[in-house]
């Protein structure tokens, strides 16, 4: 999925299964494998099989563009929250003879970067309004769900709720384990084409969680020592040290004449 994210739009969307295979086999996957993730994709819809000039290969599918474009804006785009910006609740309940369409419900505002009120009331910071209102109505979802706008009265100390509404000790030992694993390749010699194409997919693919985890609250509802600033701040020095060779490394595999394998998944 990383590398459908970072290159195959590029592409025009599409990679045949023999380029597919070689580049895995940068990351120590084997063919085998990469069959395996290639039809668990399709299944999911991100996937269409294609055959180009008689090659092999699967395309985006449109559910799939939508996905990377939405990553995308979370992943490199999403801002930190100001206080200024208040709250969005989403308000549901979603009755026992539709429990699909609860655990649906709760996995997108999950994955939105909501927080737990209580079983029937989420919220997240004000600036993930707009969004929050698409993905669900895109979703079908929006028949469940009320969205309302709101600031923090009263009572008791807001930094202290942040903490019961998300699962901050998580987020933080997260964020320490990214560092511990990718500060030394910020500071290793400059990798080849290779390793920098097989450094960037692993980074960006343990990365790429985070931001769906974290709703980037406001900085003065933190702990002060706060390890996220750091990671983002190492994400970006990665990025912008391995992007470069990495899409290098991929051109080089891809090409314009890609081996042709004769059994797509």
């Amino acid at each position: 999925m990383t590398i459908y994210g970072l290159y195959a739009r590029e592409h025009d969307g599409w990679f045949s299964v023999a380029s597919l295979i070689r580049l895995m086999a940068g990351l120590g996957a084997d063919e085998p494998a990469v069959r395996s993730s290639i039809s668990r994709l399709k299944r999911r819809g991100i996937l269409d099989q294609q055959r180009r000039d008689g090659v092999a290969g699967y395309g985006l599918s449109a559910a799939g563009l939508r996905t990377l474009a939405e990553g995308d804006r979370r992943i490199f785009g999403r801002s930190r929250a100001k206080l200024s910006d208040g709250w969005v609740l989403a308000v549901f309940s979603v009755p026992e003879s539709q429990r699909q369409q609860r655990h649906a419900l709760r996995s997108r505002l999950t994955w939105l970067g909501f927080g737990t009120v209580s079983a029937g009331v989420w919220i997240a910071p004000g600036q993930l309004a707009e969004e929050t209102a698409e993905v669900l109505e895109r979703s079908g979802l929006s028949g469940y769900v009320s969205l309302f706008r709101a600031g923090y009265l009263a009572f008791g100390d807001i930094a202290r709720q942040v903490g019961q509404w998300w699962d901050l000790d998580r987020l933080q030992d997260m964020y320490q384990e990214f560092r511990d694993a990718y500060a030394p390749l910020a500071e290793a010699a400059s990798p080849d084409d290779a390793t920098a194409f097989a450094g960037y997919v692993r980074m960006l693919t343990d990365w790429r969680r985070l931001p769906f985890l974290d709703p980037g609250l406001p900085a003065e509802l933190l702990p002060a020592d706060w390890p996220g600033s750091a990671a983002a701040d190492l994400f970006a020095r990665l990025r912008a040290r391995l992007d470069a060779p990495a899409r290098r490394h991929v051109q080089t595999v891809v090409g314009p004449n890609p081996d042709v394998v004769s059994d797509a998944t």
